[in-house]
């Protein structure tokens, strides 16, 4: 599946429309890690067509990198059920990409929405 390219019109309906997993790369252009890191996310979105594999140009997309509090790019960010359950600056290896994904799988997001709740309090 190809990336999706997330913009501020659309980040909130891919990232919170049904169920599942959405993974967001933010990233630049003129970025040479996240230029090398490119092609990896693109193989591990050929991989897991049940997941949704999206790029933020923070360049072009200032106001979502805002919201974020994007500081380093890139930066990961793992949304499940719509919940940010993972967000790391950095360009992954295959294999530590591979793992985020499996370890977000994982989740059981009720213990995790539970959590959230007590947090809140």
């Amino acid at each position: 599946m190809a990336t999706v390219e997330l913009t501020t019109a659309n980040f909130d309906q891919v990232t919170t429309e049904g169920n599942g997993i959405v993974l967001v790369d933010f990233w630049a252009d003129w970025c040479g890690p996240c230029k090398r890191f490119a092609p990896v996310y693109e193989r591990s979105s050929d991989k897991h067509a049940d997941i949704t594999f999206g790029k933020v140009d923070t360049e072009a997309q200032q106001e979502l990198a805002a919201k974020f509090d994007i500081r380093s790019i890139p930066t990961i960010m793992a949304i499940r059920d719509g919940v940010i359950v993972f967000a790391q600056p950095g360009a992954l290896p295959e294999s530590a990409l591979e793992n985020l994904i499996e370890q977000v799988q994982a989740l059981d997001m009720d213990d995790v929405r539970k959590k959230l709740a007590e947090h809140k309090h």
